[in-house]
């Protein structure tokens, strides 16, 4: 039941973070509204293929939708190979000034 939950509310949040209605998303990924709505209420659970339709509509894995990640992918789709590794730097930078704040505050 916790991953139904977390399957709405994620879904939910994701539409309105794009700034989307529940129409607009049913007419992108063809389905209903109604559809759209029953699935951010956790009354239904989409089929695999809608599934795969709405994780491809907002840019993110199935398992961050289902709730086995909680991570989020940052699409570089529209970034060149210059600007991609400058975003993977700094990703590598604050990962590693992290684990050394976190092992600071172990000692």
């Amino acid at each position: 039941m916790r991953m139904i939950e977390t399957l709405g509310s994620r879904l939910r949040q994701l539409r309105i973070s794009k700034h989307l209605k529940q129409e607009q998303v049913a007419a992108l990924i063809d389905v209903n509204k109604s559809s759209i709505c029953t699935y951010e209420n956790n009354m239904r659970q989409p089929s695999l293929d809608i599934l795969v339709r709405l994780a491809t509509l907002y840019r993110v894995s199935t398992d961050y939708l289902l709730g086995c990640q909680s991570n989020k992918t940052i699409d570089v789709s529209g970034l060149t190979t210059v600007e991609m590794n400058m975003v993977a730097n700094l990703v590598e930078n604050m990962t590693e000034k992290n684990k050394k704040i976190n092992n600071l505050d172990k000692d």
